[in-house]
């Protein structure tokens, strides 16, 4: 939704809204855009375009420019344009394996389904992607990163947890832990905000899994509500890791620019190269998010949200503990050299006394009780997804592989762009 300003244009805002509530459920409803998506949107509103640092911020490089602005699609890759990650080790896995149930979940390149295979009867989530869709963006190699990201995450108790991959003519299949307990958006939406044992608690297993990505040498950079689930325990499981940039050093930065609005580190916003401490920034917006109900810097004007990340001071109100409000001002630092995790990454958050309650061998063994239950009866209970998505009849062509007569040529190039994607564990991996 937009609001007209006196000059007539319409400003980029997520809600024309009466009080606290409604600006809330908009601004839930509306964020879940894509940041290229808002990227678009945002440089084509001529109010936002007028505001300093949406400029600097659109002044992207050549290459990003077109990526990013052109409104015109982008041809498929030829044949010579694969990414070859090594031989299928599943190529028997096929869609009419799966009794697919229902939609749980949607995103810019397909559908998340629930599905249960025909043979064991086991239940899991089925993330199914259309190759034209990811192509057409350029978003390949993300996708692939995902698929790569997700193979080392099988150990790690606070991370889904991937099965195996395959793909058909069209589409991409990864096939996923099935966590049934809800988004951590989805919660703080109905309930505004946490309690601080709560927040503390979530915001632990979080660091714990942002942790061991780092030890991976994989920085995260989309830490946001909606990509941090709960499972049928109340236990936080992190997913869609299709931001994640590999191969990144403890000295190491990067300097794509990527990410959801809300959660930008200033860094990030400068267009400067930033390191794995984005990602500490990202875990105090989403703690502050969980006990104030708003991301810190919030604002319905997005060229004012932005102005507030890069210039404006942190606001604590009173109704925190100290620890809360310490731990907060270190990761919400502006200055990344400066933030908490800067000189020893995950050791530091761990070690502050705002976590002094958290046994972490406990925590990471899953010992300690989640102060919130979902009480889910089971597979079938969907009382925690959004109606939006359950509610949505599961397109038939989810099932079924395409015929190879009907098979067009771009679908082919589509094919030979994801070389490499099927994947099946080794059976030691699960020892």
């Amino acid at each position: 939704m937009t609001i007209k300003t006196t000059s007539g244009e319409p400003e980029m805002t997520y809600s024309k809204s009466k009080g606290l509530g409604a600006l809330v459920s908009a601004f839930m409803k509306q964020r879940k855009m894509g940041l290229n998506d808002f990227i678009q949107r945002l440089a084509t509103n001529a109010y936002a375009c007028k505001h300093p640092e949406v400029q600097s911020i659109l002044n992207l490089s050549p290459a990003q420019d077109a990526e990013l602005m052109s409104s015109s699609p982008s041809p498929p890759p030829s044949p010579t344009q694969q990414i070859n990650l090594g031989p299928s080790s599943n190529p028997s896995a096929k869609p009419n394996d799966f009794h697919f149930l229902k939609v749980i979940g949607k995103g810019s390149f397909g559908k998340v389904l629930l599905a249960r295979h025909r043979s064991d009867d086991q239940f899991y989530a089925v993330k199914v992607l259309q190759k034209k869709a990811i192509l057409k963006k350029k978003e390949e190699k993300h996708i692939m990163c995902e698929r790569n990201v997700l193979l080392k995450n099988v150990k790690h108790p606070f991370l889904v947890g991937l099965h195996y991959s395959f793909q058909t003519a069209d589409k991409l299949y990864f096939v996923l832990d099935y966590i049934n307990g809800g988004e951590l958006f989805y919660h703080l939406q109905r309930e505004r905000c946490f309690l601080e044992p709560r927040a503390r608690f979530y915001a632990a297993e979080i660091a714990s899994a942002l942790g061991y990505l780092h030890s991976l040498n994989i920085v995260y950079r989309d830490l946001k509500p909606e990509n941090i689930l709960l499972d049928s325990q109340g236990h936080v499981v992190l997913t869609d890791f299709g931001l994640c940039k590999e191969n990144i050093e403890p000295n190491g930065t990067t300097s794509t620019f990527c990410g959801t609005p809300e959660y930008l580190a200033p860094e990030v916003l400068h267009k400067q190269p930033y390191d794995r401490t984005v990602d500490w920034w990202c875990l105090g917006a989403v703690l502050y998010e969980m006990l104030y109900g708003l991301p810190p810097f919030y604002s319905r004007n997005t060229a004012e949200m932005y102005d507030n990340i890069l210039n404006k001071p942190l606001q604590l109100k009173p109704n925190i503990s100290n620890a809360a409000r310490h731990l907060l001002e270190g990761l919400l630092q502006k200055e990344r050299t400066k933030r908490l995790g800067c000189a020893d990454d995950f050791v530091e958050i761990r070690n502050h006394m705002f976590f002094s309650p958290i046994n972490w061998d406990e925590l990471n063994a899953k010992k300690i009780t989640p102060p919130f239950n979902p009480n889910v009866t089971g597979p079938n209970d969907l009382r925690h997804f959004d109606p939006e998505f359950t509610d949505e009849p599961v397109p038939n062509s989810i099932g079924c592989s395409p015929d190879s007569a009907l098979v067009t040529s771009s679908i082919k190039e589509a094919a030979e762009a994801f070389v490499g994607f099927s994947y099946a564990p080794s059976m030691d991996s699960y020892l």
